[in-house]
């Protein structure tokens, strides 16, 4: 197969520092959490502003790369189940993927809600949530 080389375009820099206490969706009590982009991707989140909606695809440099099967939420009473068909950030390509809110905006970085990203993770690509962003 074939590998593709990404770079991160911004970090996430969150209060969340441990996997095991992290919320496992955004929704459900993530802190909020600034995304601070690299020098050279400055010009391309100048328009971003608050209350826009953002996908983030980020990549969970903490997952384990190994795991194929997980018990859904950490639930060893529920089966196990193959990564493809949960959210685990543990897969074989650790790929996060985030819609998050923008609160406020500054030269080079943006403040986010529902971000359960945990610091320091690298942030591959944002995009804006569809049919919010008309003109864009």
């Amino acid at each position: 197969m074939t590998s593709f080389p990404v770079r991160p375009v911004a970090r996430v820099e969150s209060a969340l520092t441990d996997l095991a206490t992290a919320p496992k969706q955004g929704d459900e009590g993530a802190p909020p959490a600034r995304v601070v982009f690299a020098p050279e991707f400055h010009a391309a989140a100048a328009d971003l502003r608050p209350g826009d909606r953002l996908v983030l695809l980020t990549w969970l440099h903490a997952a384990d790369r190994a795991v194929q099967t997980v018990h859904p939420r950490g639930d060893p009473d529920r089966p196990a189940t193959g990564v493809f068909s949960t959210r685990s950030p543990d897969r074989p390509n650790p790929i996060g993927l985030h819609t998050v809110t923008v609160t406020a905006a500054e030269s080079g970085s943006i403040t986010v809600t529902g971000l359960e990203a945990i610091d320091g993770t690298p942030v591959l690509d944002v995009k804006p949530v569809l049919g919010e962003v008309a003109g864009r």
